[in-house]
């Protein structure tokens, strides 16, 4: 338990697209928690996965309400923070760039490009800055870990690649994704820029499973329509189960990764003299082995 009565996670699942909820998690209990930024996306449940204390959160709400700009990722972030959660496993539903990467592919990228310009990025700000290293973008040895647990399973997956963050909801017009494919860029998503880069604030060992559902709009034939979307999604997200129950155990027991837990020593670039208290205390949850 936290100093404030609520249960402890080490580890937390962001469920995506298709993935709203976990039935691997033993003992669960739903929270609602305040946070300084509002309200997180939907009921959190912790309880036990496989023996580790876990959180589940669905990133767009239960019965998928929370368009992917709307999401409130601080708020999302914070609580799971506030949890005692060390590690994040994000699942993410994308569109596919290249011919390799099928449809019902599970790709655990290696790099980001974020093209959204309606997100709020940071924590920081109102007379306290801080400026984190943001490379990689994603823990490689936490994701290294998941890809084997997946191969393992049988289920067909890449290990690198670019996932390409756009603003949506729309889905990409074909010029659009030509041009993303024209950079060598593999995946097209709209959720995990501003999540990862919250989480690295957070100080949170953070990695993506992406879950392949279409060839965005750009392949003769298979262009992007609901229905397969819908097909693809199903499938996917009984492998994600499959998938959290073999890696999160693992992950757990796996060294920290300081460039991710230890992201914001030396990052806090403020005068001493000048920060400001009020937001000191606004973001003591993270700040305050560092002041």
């Amino acid at each position: 338990m936290t100093k404030t009565g609520k249960p402890r996670a080490k580890v937390a699942v962001i469920g995506g697209s298709g993935l709203y909820s976990s039935a691997a998690i033993k003992s669960p209990r739903e929270l609602t928690l305040k946070t300084p930024f509002g309200a997180h996306s939907g009921p959190i449940v912790v309880g036990e996965l496989e023996g580790v204390p876990c959180a589940f959160l669905p990133r767009h709400g239960r019965g998928h309400v929370v368009t992917p700009t709307e999401i409130n990722q601080r708020a999302n972030i914070w609580a799971l923070k506030s949890l005692g959660v060390e590690r994040v496993l994000a699942f993410s539903a994308v569109g596919s760039l290249k011919e390799e990467l099928a449809p019902r592919t599970f790709v655990f990228p290696d790099q980001l490009v974020d093209r959204t310009k309606d997100r709020v990025q940071t924590y920081f700000g109102k007379g306290l800055v801080a400026h984190i290293a943001f490379n990689p973008p994603f823990a490689p040895e936490q994701n290294r870990i998941v890809y084997e647990c997946a191969k393992e399973l049988g289920i067909k997956s890449v290990f690198g690649g670019v996932y390409c963050c756009m603003e949506g909801p729309a889905f990409s017009t074909k010029a659009e994704s030509e041009m993303h494919r024209s950079f060598g860029w593999s995946l097209i998503g709209m959720t995990a820029a501003t999540e990862a880069k919250l989480a690295r604030e957070a100080e949170l060992v953070y990695s993506q499973a992406c879950m392949v559902t279409d060839y965005d709009c750009w392949k003769e034939g298979e262009e992007v329509h609901t229905e397969m979307v819908v097909a693809n999604l199903h499938a996917n997200a009984e492998n994600a189960q499959r998938l959290m129950r073999l890696a999160v155990p693992r992950i757990a027991s796996a060294p920290l990764e300081p460039a991710f837990s230890e992201a914001l020593k030396g990052a806090l670039f403020t005068d001493p003299k000048h920060r400001s208290k009020a937001a000191l205390k606004t973001l003591d949850l993270l700040v305050k082995k560092y002041v």
